[in-house]
């Protein structure tokens, strides 16, 4: 049939924009040979954004007749085609005398060290590009394939062949008679390497003495070849000696001079100095492997060298080594309140430290942010990898001076050993993530070894975390709630909401199971929303519904990612107003993670909850870092006693130091005190000792819910009502709370 040429998308006048063009000349015509329409047109479009002017052919047939049509600067073929194929098509465009120079890349998802590949290259294809293959490769190779084309086309049209040699003002050009072996060397030639008229000879060795010794060999041999009349010029990049000392990057082309009976008779050429182009391409290629801030090699050097050392593994099984990866603890709290200058200076400072722990074999790499990896070449066993890990928890435990601030920091440590035998870089360093993920998770500043099981935990983790993504649309949540009683009239006061999740499968997943999950992804932010609407809705039906309960408050506890969010406030009084509970009988529980932010906005924020009239609980008071400094700096209306120091009173009161001296504080700052984790009455009985004003725990109720608790309410409700009739003997603080709650909630489990 006869050929219908493709021009491209946008080669002649579209209509969508084409990218910044490479190649505005009109020469620049490429034909594509392609037996599939999509990789036709895929390779049209790269091909016209980079600035070509492409023509298409379905096979080899029609691609030959396009071509000689044509006469495309450049011809790339599928290999694999019905009628004639690729590599028949090299053949027909090596043999026509017009086409015989034209350069061939071939494509085909086959590798190029396959027979068919092989093939294709010894019938005439100039480069080989493997399927599928990244557009800037592709668009690399045609460039290079392009510019070739375009200089032995200026060549063949010369008048006198050795022409290139005066290219510019500033080469250095150089003639060689080859029969007499002497050679002529411009001044400027001599100049670039420092030296004046007088100080080079005339003969070869003056050139090739002065030839870098890893370069000599190779420039020589090039040389030789083009002689010898298999290739079309003499182009090489080598290193030369100047006078000075150093090593200058250097430029030579050439081109023999035939004569009549086709044997060499000269050869001329020119060399120009690129020892810039050098330096900054060494430069690019540097920053390219290399992270800014610290100077050590980065994502992709450090990916590449594993790549090498798993491949090693694979050839020589005796040998082995070991990845550790490292992340700082705590990092953001000093980046968030020092300021990034001072975050940029501890890394920097941090990556000196970790070069002193590494040996010469080693690879240390950042990998962006505050994370750190190494190769541990060589590792015999298990032991050499703590070793190391041992090593840099020393090194890091010695404080930072930066900018007049002592810093201290640590780090977790995950270690993966090649002894697991790993077919892929990405699995070992998956590996050694997932190990410093469960040191980070079992209290930081410690190292831990992966084994299979962390994997399988992993796995597990992610599918949690799919599952929660979905929870929300499913209407999964569920709240329970836990009463909240007076320590001194026995009297429910209030519940604390607490989520629970009802999975199809698992049953019911408790919040220390999923809550960590929510808050690395985010997700808290919806969750914590939702409780609080239902909470709230909740609350305020009960208090409907039994009017002697207008004052039942309920506490929701809030993660420090909702206060990254600006319109908390105005979220909050949007969901007091579409449920109709009291701002008052809302309790917001927050922990001291919610300081560690932006303390000015938290500020703001928690000021405007607390002029609305919602109180705010400071739960866990005393496990964190800086309790003392939070109670004087925030609005904080409530203090909660972490159940770790409850636990700690024994049968007669002994052991409730802390307790006692948290009440103490508390009330000396006008606080109030909540004690949660309340587990015996000799608990409960010294905490109301200590005038501690509410309690909660499992010695009065378990969580329990929505229908329980509003069983729990009615029976309270009717025993008050059987009181106040006179027609039962009113209970006592102590027996309301502990009995009638405690039997209440056994009645109705």
């Amino acid at each position: 049939m006869s050929p219908v040429p493709y021009h491209g998308p946008n080669t002649e006048g579209g209509e969508s924009e084409p990218l910044p063009s490479m190649h505005n000349d009109g020469d620049a015509t490429i034909l594509v040979v392609d037996d599939t329409q999509d990789r036709r047109d895929i390779m049209s479009i790269l091909l016209s954004q980079a600035g070509f002017r492409v023509f298409t052919a379905e096979d080899g047939r029609e691609g030959f007749e396009v071509a000689r049509a044509r006469h495309p600067l450049l011809v790339i073929s599928d290999v694999m085609m019905p009628n004639v194929d690729g590599i028949e098509l090299c053949r027909c465009l090596r043999a026509d005398k017009e086409l015989y120079a034209t350069p061939i890349l071939l494509v085909s998802a086959m590798r190029v060290d396959d027979k068919s590949a092989v093939e294709g290259l010894q019938a005439g294809a100039d480069d080989y590009l493997e399927a599928p293959y990244d557009p800037m490769r592709l668009i690399a190779k045609v460039t290079r394939l392009m510019e070739r084309a375009r200089f032995e086309g200026a060549l063949k049209e010369s008048e006198e062949r050795y022409a290139l040699a005066a290219r510019g003002a500033n080469d250095g050009l150089w003639d060689w008679k080859l029969k007499s072996n002497q050679t002529y060397f411009s001044s400027r030639w001599k100049s670039m390497l420092g030296y004046g008229e007088d100080d080079i000879g005339n003969r070869p060795e003056d050139w090739f003495s002065r030839v870098h010794p890893d370069d000599v060999e190779a420039l020589e041999a090039e040389i030789a070849d083009h002689i010898k009349g298999e290739s079309s010029h003499f182009e090489m990049e080598h290193r030369m000696l100047h006078k000075d000392g150093s090593y200058r990057w250097m430029l030579s082309r050439g081109m023999v001079v035939r004569d009549a009976d086709g044997k060499a008779s000269r050869m001329a050429g020119s060399q120009s100095d690129i020892t810039e182009r050098k330096q900054a391409e060494a430069q690019l290629l540097h920053d390219a492997f290399h992270d800014v801030l610290t100077g050590l090699p980065n994502r992709a050097l450090f990916m590449d060298r594993l790549s090498q050392a798993v491949e090693r593994v694979k050839r020589h099984p005796d040998c082995s080594f070991g990845v550790i990866f490292l992340d700082l603890d705590r990092f953001k709290v000093i980046n968030d309140s020092l300021g990034h200058m001072v975050g940029d200076r501890l890394l920097v400072e941090i990556s000196h430290r970790l070069e002193g722990c590494v040996r010469a074999g080693d690879t240390l790499a950042r990998l962006g942010g505050d994370e750190f990896t190494i190769i541990l070449d060589g590792v015999e066993d298990e032991a050499d990898a703590t070793a190391m890990a041992d090593r840099i928890q020393d090194q890091l435990h010695r404080p930072f001076n930066l900018n007049n601030h002592e810093v201290q920091i640590s780090a977790s440590i995950g270690i993966a050993l090649s002894t697991l035998n790993y077919e892929k870089p990405e699995d070992i360093l998956r590996d050694a993530n997932i190990a410093m993920h469960r040191a980070k998770s079992a209290g930081k500043a410690r190292y831990q070894v992966f084994d299979a099981t962390m994997h399988f935990h992993a796995l597990e983790l992610l599918r949690l975390e799919t599952d929660l993504r979905r929870t929300a649309e499913r209407e999964e949540y569920c709240v329970h709630y836990q009463p909240l009683v007076s320590l001194e009239t026995g009297q429910l006061t209030g519940f604390e909401a607490l989520v629970r999740w009802q999975h199809p499968e698992r049953g019911f997943i408790y919040p220390e199971e999923f809550i960590p999950v929510a808050e690395e992804t985010g997700l808290i932010i919806t969750l914590d929303r939702w409780v609080l609407r239902e909470a709230c809705r909740q609350v305020r039906a009960w208090q409907q519904q039994f009017p002697e309960q207008q004052s039942l408050t309920v506490s929701v506890n809030f993660s420090a990612r909702q206060f990254s969010q600006p319109d908390l406030v105005e979220h909050v009084q949007q969901v007091l107003s579409e449920t109709g509970l009291d701002a008052g009988c809302l309790k917001l529980e927050i922990t001291e993670s919610v300081f560690m932010s932006s303390t000015e906005s938290v500020t703001r924020m928690l000021a405007q909850l607390k002029a609305v009239g919602i109180e705010i609980y400071l739960d866990d008071f005393g496990t964190g870092y800086s309790s003392l400094s939070y109670l004087h700096r925030f609005p904080i209306n409530v203090l909660k006693i972490d159940r770790s120091f409850v636990s700690r009173i024994g049968p007669e009161g002994e052991n409730a130091e802390i307790a006692r001296a948290i009440v103490t504080m508390a009330h000396s700052l006008g606080m109030k005190v909540v004690a949660e984790g309340i587990e015996t009455e000799s608990q409960f009985t010294e905490l109301k000792s200590l005038s501690c004003e509410y309690g909660q725990g499992n010695l009065i109720s378990l969580p329990i819910e929505a229908l329980k608790a509003e069983k729990l309410l009615n029976d309270l409700s009717g025993q008050q009502w059987q009181s106040r009739q006179g027609k039962k003997k009113r209970a006592t603080p102590y027996d309301l709370s502990m009995n009638s709650i405690k039997s209440i909630f056994n009645q109705a489990g």
